[in-house]
This record gives structure tokens, C-alpha cells and sequence, in this order.
């Protein structure tokens, strides 16, 4: 049985007509777009064929360009500390909401600030990314590289992403400073979150309708130790903003 679909191929090193190896062998067609079959790797019998229109290959050739300015000089023409607030949680959870009325709050004392949604992201940055664990994985490594970067500009980058892995969250922590990350944890029980469902995920999880949706058929990794933790069952939005904002005074 034959069939054509569109797929997402990762590998770990990527060798042009490699028939030594005979798991993929490309040829050029055009432009941008190569010719592929692909091969099962221990019986080495074909096992497919296509066409790949967007290959990713790693330069090796690329180097670090040391700047004049650095994040503390453009601190003190802020007047301000940088910080990553990152909030997570499961999808329903408020911490959009929460993240948009922190912003407010912090704009309003004329501070500057940038909201990273993870809605939005997968709109633009990430619209290449799906919700495999591997795909979950690239989300966060990209949205923590940008908080960074905008972190690196003296900005309060509030970040929320449901983020459900903790090594992924971890694996944010570590490209900052100590002190500048700070992990929220907008703890809201699931039945909660099904409840509000304002988009219907969930009503789509349930049925089957949507595979790999977090607290679902999908893990959430509930954080142990966070910097912050809000109880936005039964705290008000108010209320979560005033205890974070409290951390970066």
C-alpha cells in the first residue's frame, strides 16, 4: 500500500548522496528543491521517495562577533534590571492573561517590557513546528533564545508558553544570570482549564479530534520548585500580578 503525505525529517547529521549509508540519498532537482529516498536503515530496502523544498542544514563556518556594548550599558540607560519572567502552566490556565495585565502594570511605572505569547510565536517564528515531543522541544529552545536576546537588550521579557517539560524550562534557566530568570508557575487545576476551554481544545482533545494536547494524551511536568507560585484557581488575576511584581521590585 502507497501513499503521498507531507512529513518533517530530522537528522543528525546530513550526508548528500550517502549511499554507504543508504538511509537517505538526495539528488538536486531545482532551486531549493531535492529529490529524496528514503531507505530503512537496517534492511537498507527503499522504503520511499520524494521531494524536500526545505532543507535545513547547520552551518559549521559561523563565529561569534564581539560587540562594544554590552546588557549592563544599556542597563543604566534604562534605569532598569533585566528579567525573564516565565510563566507556565496548561493551556487554559491564564497565563496569557496574567502576562498581558503584568505588562500593564510594569508599562505604567515606564518600565520596558515585551510579552512573548506562545500562541502568537507559533503564528510567526515557529509556524514550522508542530507538537511532537521534538517539536516541543525546538518551541522552547527558540522562544528562550529570543527572551534572551531581548533580556541582552535590558528589556522584562514575560514569556508564557505552556512549556511542559521541565528539562525544557531548565534548559531556558541556563542561558541566563542568576537572579534574571524567574519561573512562574500558574498552577490551575485541569478540570479548571477544561472548564474555561475558551478556544476548544480540549472538547477536540477529548474526542481524539486533537493528538499530543498537555494534560490530555500529553504530559505536563508540573515545576518543583518554582520562584513563583500562583494558585490561579482561586487567586484573581490582580492578585497573581501583585505577587510577581512583587519579585521584581
Amino acid at each position: 500500500m502507497s501513499d503521498i503525505s507531507k512529513v518533517s525529517i530530522q537528522l543528525s547529521v546530513w550526508r548528500m548522496h550517502d549511499m554507504e549509508d543508504r538511509c537517505i540519498h538526495v539528488a538536486c532537482c531545482g532551486g531549493d528543491a531535492m529529490l529524496a529516498e528514503l531507505a530503512d536503515e537496517v534492511s537498507g530496502d527503499w522504503v520511499g521517495a520524494g521531494i524536500i523544498d526545505f532543507a535545513q542544514r547547520r552551518a559549521s563556518n559561523v563565529h561569534s562577533q564581539p560587540l562594544e556594548l554590552n546588557k549592563w550599558a544599556r542597563a543604566r540607560l534604562k534605569s532598569q534590571t533585566p528579567r525573564c519572567v516565565w510563566l507556565t502552566g496548561l493551556s487554559g490556565a491564564g497565563k496569557s492573561t496574567i502576562a498581558s495585565s503584568l505588562e500593564q502594570r510594569l508599562h505604567a511605572e515606564s518600565r520596558h517590557t515585551y510579552v512573548l505569547d506562545g500562541d502568537n510565536v507559533r503564528h510567526g517564528l515557529n509556524r514550522d513546528l508542530g507538537f511532537t515531543e521534538v517539536d516541543r522541544l525546538e518551541n522552547i529552545r527558540r522562544a528562550g533564545k529570543v527572551a534572551r536576546l531581548m533580556a541582552d537588550a535590558e528589556l522584562i521579557v514575560i514569556s508564557s508558553f505552556i512549556s511542559p517539560f521541565a528539562s525544557e524550562r531548565q534548559m531556558v534557566c541556563n542561558l541566563f544570570k542568576d537572579g534574571e530568570f524567574i519561573e512562574v508557575f500558574v498552577d490551575t487545576p485541569l478540570e479548571e482549564c477544561e472548564c474555561r476551554d475558551v478556544k476548544g481544545p480540549y472538547a477536540k482533545a477529548r474526542s481524539g479530534a486533537l493528538k499530543n494536547f498537555t494534560g490530555i494524551d500529553s504530559a505536563y511536568e508540573a515545576p518543583i520548585a518554582p520562584e513563583v507560585h500562583l494558585r490561579a484557581g482561586t487567586l484573581a488575576v490582580e492578585g497573581c500580578v501583585d505577587i510577581i511584581h512583587e519579585w521584581l521590585k
